[in-house]
């Protein structure tokens, strides 16, 4: 298959896929009430508003406070309702995710949408900012204001799908000689080449991060720095590109989620690299927020002009607009808007080239290049952390605007989230990243010492996906929570018929009883190092399992555990893209299924099941039903490393003791 043909079978994935996600939405808003969408997580009611104010971009933003979360706001809501409501931590409401505002008539359960949608902001636990696109925003208060009770939720979003495909199609039809040169190296016929330099002296990194650092500095086109669990990937593409502003004024660093774009810019502000963050921050720590676009414009000494004359701007339009304006007073306000706009506008081009000169390092998501602030920007060098997780065509909005890539991350760990099974079969789960590594080895640097895990916990992930190539630092190798600890323990339930339960809501499995099992077999544990010993050394666990409805249940077990509520704070539940990028000292997980049929579902991605078994530094615990899990030759693997390598414990049923949280 040649580049042209690749990139028009992304193209026609890439409708598919939209048309997949258009039909979820419209099927989900049709025919799932609002207290459903509540209990999903995509959805608040009631809200209230809290103050309005424009930001440095000149956008209306609203405060939005989910006031289910305290019942006690909303006069007549009723005890059922309450029940309802979710705690922050279970909502999927995130910055840059498009809401649209509804309103209820009849039983209240069915919602009436507005006609236009916003974007979130910022996010802090059940409060959100969002920010309102156009210029009706008079009229858009007004509405607000009239309505009162109103609902907000998370709505069908077109941005990433036109995006990516208008990227393809330029790379496809691009007449730049750059991008056909990038194109055709990293899809096509011609090869990778590497400048020669003088090595680099790095003696706090190791001999493979060392390698990795060289080899993105000679890259003319594209390198790719792999790194598995706990290797330092982060730290090693802080090197790489401190060691790239040696030799260039700016570069554009990228990643699919606002989250790794934050946590890659914090390293890069923490090294003294001078950071300008475009888009919205999931973060808000102080250090990022000084650093992103919209704060650093607020903070311009040309910003309170700017700010007057934008507001002299909109008492002009509400002026002109007003029936009560004169033909004479017209004319003359027209004359003064034109000239706010000139001067508006010669402000807005200082500031915005000022801000972009001061800064060695944009950082954005890879959809984020396409905002207003980057057009006609180019960078000699692209970085694109997690690349693995990133559509192929996200990574080609970001390549257009750069003459070299270097792409970082590890395509044996969580992939993209893909909704239509039939384009995920046809290859558009493949990334850029995975193609590339296939095609180009040359172009590899595998990172190959990990800091983080027992050597038997790695040990299997090393052999089944990295060809047995990582290898313990010394450091980490034998490190137990106690003395003589057994670092892996399976605990088998195959012999107590725990059979695995479907969510009438979300459709996703969940096993009761293997949860109870769970939090029991974590007190045991706790009471083992005891709880004092536990809070003095600070020892975390965090537990695990593939399915949202068994999270949301292990939460809830874990929140009514007497004897585990001083260790709340200590103890993490998520699943398992929760905890991509986390590491605890214990890892607890649940797998769930258990039936007759060897039916193991969302288990088949091999990818996610090595995320969550390399989350563990000293110990992993888990729980699942060998019967129904060994059917699969690489749980069949596994099982067997936990029967060599650590403690298989077979549970036998005991009709007298129920398994109890408390």
């Amino acid at each position: 298959m040649n580049a042209f043909q690749h990139l028009s079978l992304q193209e026609r994935l890439l409708n598919i896929e939209y048309e997949a996600e258009k039909h979820e939405y419209e099927e989900f808003s049709r025919q799932i009430g609002i207290h459903r969408r509540i209990r999903q997580g995509k959805c608040w009611y009631p809200v209230g508003g809290g103050r309005t104010f424009y930001n440095a971009l000149n956008q209306l933003c609203i405060e939005i406070v989910n006031t289910s979360a305290d019942p006690t706001l909303v006069g007549d809501y009723s005890q059922a309702q309450k029940e309802r409501t979710l705690t922050p931590s279970e909502h999927e409401f995130e910055p840059g995710r498009p809401v649209v505002f509804f309103r209820t008539e009849g039983d209240g359960d069915r919602p009436l949408f507005w006609s236009w949608s916003c974007q979130i902001s910022r996010v802090d636990g059940m409060r959100m900012l969002v920010s309102i696109p156009g210029t009706q925003t008079a009229e858009i208060l007004r509405e607000y204001a009239r309505l009162g009770q109103l609902g907000v939720q998370l709505s069908f979003d077109a941005t990433s799908h036109r995006v990516m495909c208008e990227a393809i199609h330029q790379v496809l039809h691009t007449d730049n000689a750059r991008l056909q040169h990038l194109r055709n190296v990293l899809l096509g016929d011609e090869h990778a080449t590497f400048r020669v330099e003088q090595p680099l002296s790095l003696p706090w990194l190791n001999p493979s991060q060392q390698e990795a650092v060289m080899h993105v500095v000679c890259a003319r086109e594209v390198a790719i720095v792999h790194g598995p669990p706990g290797t330092g990937k982060t730290t090693t593409l802080v090197e790489a590109i401190s060691e790239t502003l040696r030799r260039e004024t700016q570069i554009l660093v990228c990643a699919q989620s606002n989250a790794a774009v934050d946590w890659i810019a914090e390293q890069l502000l923490a090294r003294g690299i001078s950071v300008l963050r475009v888009g919205n921050p999931m973060r808000v720590s102080d250090n990022l927020l000084e650093a992103t676009y919209e704060r650093r414009y607020e903070a311009h000494p040309d910003y309170t002009e700017l700010w007057a004359i934008r507001k002299a701007e909109r008492e002009a339009i509400a002026r002109l607009s007003s029936k009560h304006c004169s033909g004479n007073e017209r004319h003359s306000v027209q004359n003064m808007l034109n000239k706010l706009r000139s001067h508006r506008t010669e402000l807005e081009i200082r500031i915005n080239d000022q801000l972009f000169a001061q800064s060695r390092v944009i950082a954005c998501t890879l959809i984020g290049t396409s905002s207003r602030v980057l057009e006609r920007k180019h960078f000699s060098t692209l970085f694109i952390d997690e690349a693995a997780q990133a559509f192929e065509a996200a990574c080609w909005a970001a390549i257009q605007k750069a003459d070299r890539v270097i792409l970082a991350g590890d395509h044996h760990q969580l992939p993209p989230t893909i909704k239509s099974i039939d384009a995920e079969r046809q290859g558009l789960g493949t990334t850029l990243m995975e193609y590339v590594a296939q095609r180009r080895p040359e172009s590899v640097r595998l990172l190959t010492v990990q800091y983080r895990m027992h050597e038997q916990i790695m040990q299997f992930s090393s052999d089944w996906f990295y060809k047995g190539m990582l290898q313990a630092a010394p450091e980490v190798a034998h490190r137990t929570v106690i003395e003589l600890d057994s670092p892996l323990v399976w605990i088998d339930t195959s012999r107590l018929g725990f059979e695995e339960q479907t969510n009438p809501l979300s459709q996703s499995k969940l096993n009761t009883n293997e949860g109870l099992l769970l939090i029991r077999t974590l007190r045991d544990y706790v009471r083992q190092l005891g709880m004092q010993r536990i809070l003095d050394e600070q020892v975390d666990f965090g537990i695990i399992s593939p399915y949202k409805s068994q999270v949301q249940l292990l939460r809830k077990l874990v929140r009514q555990s007497n004897y585990l509520k001083p260790l709340q704070g200590r103890i993490t539940v998520h699943t398992v893209d929760g905890f991509q990028g986390q590491e605890r000292d214990v890892i607890l997980i649940s797998m769930v299924r258990g039936n007759d049929d060897g039916r193991i579902g969302f288990l088949n991605d091999l990818r996610r099941m090595n995320v969550a078994i390399t989350r563990a530094r000293m110990k992993l615990i888990v729980l699942g039903d060998t019967t129904t899990l060994s059917c699969h030759p690489f749980y069949h693997n596994l099982i067997e490393h936990f029967s060599n390598h650590g403690k298989m414990i077979i549970v036998e049923p005991d009709p007298d003791t129920e398994p109890s949280p408390s």
